[in-house]
């Protein structure tokens, strides 16, 4: 495909300001002709900065525009809606996670790209990092043996830091984001752990709950504990109230020794191995909210549409990870261990 794909973004907050806008804008094979979102203003302010066309509707847009690709950056409840609408249209997806906020939703959005020959890929960014790409490496070379616990974490401050409506946002109230710090955070580790293992989660059992967020109608916590079918055992947690230190962390305890991921500020990856030995790799940072890296997820979607490849992570992935997420608010709810099929 030597003609620039024309790309439009719906939901013009913080991941399309700091993610998916930049990165757009600096891949060769890009142009992005349409931004779209409720609050008109901020859709303007991008279309006059990238010379491309303003709308309040994603429906109107997609009448009125005939583009290749389509960012979908709106709050989670309208993640399926846009995503099946533009793959109807004709135009390859990229939705942010979570997928969807039922499996239902998730494997409606799956038929309708197949249904219409685009690609889904949904934008679960830990994937690319450096540190876990080295730790994929590492666990895949076999040199530490099997994994036999773990534990992931990724907890922060809460959204009211990063969204563009602060403590006004669309996070907090349940009819839009449907799910909080699960759906914001834990939904990045389930997919993590199942990526760095090659594995699948079998079993979880969850405690979520909101502790802290005043007025906030979703969880901002949520800890639980996965069994994989390999047997490996281990924890995923969640929070939007680590208020100072903010961790995006995993410890992988193995035969042979221990990967830790994310645990160091300047030693990424450290393999500790039972005989004494110590390994450090200085691999990049994992992004956060306050020091932004490029995600990879921009250019590996694009790659996909302009060489016809497959995505690492498609609609089959997200939906995997999304039902670890739902899995665990049936936990919460039933107060037992569910098992995944």
């Amino acid at each position: 495909m030597s003609k620039l794909i024309k790309v439009a973004v719906v939901g013009c907050g913080s991941i399309s300001k700091h993610r998916h806008i930049p990165e757009y804008a600096d891949n060769a094979h890009v142009e992005l002709v349409a931004f779209v979102d409720p609050v008109l203003e901020r859709a303007e302010f991008y279309a006059e900065k990238y010379g491309a066309r303003a709308y309040a509707d994603y429906e109107e847009m997609l009448k009125q525009e005939k583009v290749d690709a389509v960012s979908v950056c709106t709050p989670n409840y309208l993640h399926a809606p846009v995503a099946i609408a533009a793959a109807k249209a004709g135009a390859h997806v990229l939705v942010e996670k979570p997928m969807a906020v039922t499996e239902e939703e998730g494997q409606a959005m799956i038929g309708a790209a197949q249904a219409n020959g685009v690609i889904l890929m949904v934008a679960h960014n830990q994937r690319y990092m450096p540190p876990h790409r080295k730790a994929k490496e590492i666990l895949d070379s076999g040199r530490l043996g099997r994994v036999l616990t773990f534990r992931t974490a990724f907890g922060h401050g809460g959204p009211e830091n990063w969204s563009v409506d602060g403590k006004g946002s669309w996070f907090f109230r349940q009819p839009e984001a449907v799910m909080g710090a699960m759906g914001d955070l834990g939904v990045h580790k389930s997919d993590l752990i199942r990526h760095l293992l090659s594995d699948e989660v079998s079993e979880v059992s969850a405690f979520i709950g909101t502790l802290h967020k005043e007025g906030t109608e979703v969880d901002d916590n949520a800890t639980c504990i996965l069994r994989m079918r390999s047997g490996a055992i281990g924890t995923l947690v969640g929070s939007w109230t680590y208020y100072r230190g903010e961790d995006n962390s995993s410890i992988f305890w193995c035969e042979n020794g221990v990967l830790k991921v994310g645990t160091h500020p300047d030693d990424q990856v450290i393999v500790e191995l039972r005989d004494g030995t110590v390994e450090k790799y200085k691999v990049g940072a994992i992004a956060t909210n306050a020091k932004q890296v490029n995600s990879f997820v921009i250019d590996a979607f694009v790659d996909c549409i302009v060489n016809g490849k497959k995505p690492l992570i498609t609609g089959e992935e997200g939906l995997k990870s999304l039902k670890v997420i739902l899995g665990a608010f049936e936990s919460q709810a039933s107060g037992r261990t569910v098992k995944l099929d």
